[in-house]
């Protein structure tokens, strides 16, 4: 994507597996139009997203497209390699999988393998440096990025060293759906006492599984409200993330919590829970700000 490509705006994309949401950004990285649907990868039929992407154009013009996320996938469009940690904005810049015929180009994700332990993100790292650029978040951090797929990234001179992934939304999806304690998963989930007697429960390092259906029993016998077994269950399954991704890390300094401020706020109160200060960030600023990183590294 030289700059006669880019030079007058482009077309950013985040595609996830169930969701897509795309930007017309002017030369100047502005958003002026933006839309989202539910035409993640999945919805995609096999020879599809060459469609896909034309309806993408006919919604916002025709203009280069940049697209992170699980549209570079070994399910997705075209795939893109991994970038292994450690790694920034300049290496995946250099990475992108071209598709010279389509004027469009592919933000690989990154990678991190350390002896039996292996993981893997995709769209998460152009938050991540999107939040450095734009002074959202120091060079030097412990991030949390909770969505189906919590991250917990750690960030040195403004590059990924090292992630952990946890599958706490997805989870919480999956008992809310198919599980026995599915009838009271369907209320919101607020920050409140059953909430945060969650989170303790869950930092507390006890088996994850028998902790869950003790929400069933707790329900049955009136030690808990029916109405509060949806915050107590989130609690419980954060509280054992939070768990995880403290393990480890630096026990002074803020915590970054990007992402969709309704995910945000509930990890940054389980953060203060474990005695930790949060800051949260929102994650749509910091995709943005993270495409026109990657732009001006672009030769």
């Amino acid at each position: 994507m030289s700059e006669p490509m880019w030079k007058n705006g482009i077309i950013a994309v985040d595609w996830g597996t169930t969701n897509r949401r795309a930007w017309r950004l002017d030369r100047n990285g502005h958003s002026e139009a933006e839309f989202e649907d539910d035409q993640g990868i999945t919805a995609i039929k096999t020879g599809g997203f060459p469609a896909a992407v034309g309806d993408v154009r006919q919604r916002l013009g025709d203009l280069p497209l940049l697209m992170a996320g699980m549209i570079g996938s070994n399910r997705g469009w075209v795939e893109a390699p991994y970038v292994p940690c450690p790694s920034g904005p300049a290496e995946l810049a250099r990475k992108l999988q071209q598709i010279p015929a389509e004027r469009a180009a592919i933000v690989p994700g990154l990678s991190y393998h350390n002896g039996a332990r292996a993981d893997v993100m995709r769209g998460e790292e152009v938050q991540l440096f999107g939040a450095v650029a734009a002074g959202f978040s120091p060079p030097d951090a412990l991030v949390c990025h909770p969505g189906t797929h919590n991250k917990w990234a750690v960030l040195e001179g403004g590059r990924v060293t090292s992630f952990r992934t946890v599958m706490t939304g997805e989870m919480f999806s999956l008992l809310s759906k198919h599980s026995i304690l599915s009838q009271w998963l369907q209320t919101s989930v607020t920050v409140g006492e059953p909430f945060l007697a969650g989170v303790r429960q869950g930092m507390g390092g006890e088996a994850l599984t028998a902790e869950l259906f003790s929400v069933r029993a707790g329900v049955l016998l009136g030690v808990r409200e029916a109405h509060e077994a949806a915050s107590f269950t989130s609690g419980l399954l954060i509280g054992a993330d939070v768990r995880t991704g403290l393990a480890g890390a630096p026990d002074t300094g803020d915590v970054i919590v990007m992402g969709r401020p309704e995910l945000t706020r509930l990890y940054a109160a389980a953060l203060a829970e474990a005695g930790r200060e949060a800051r949260e960030v929102d994650g749509e600023r910091a995709f943005l700000a993270g495409i026109q990183a990657l732009v001006k590294e672009l030769p």
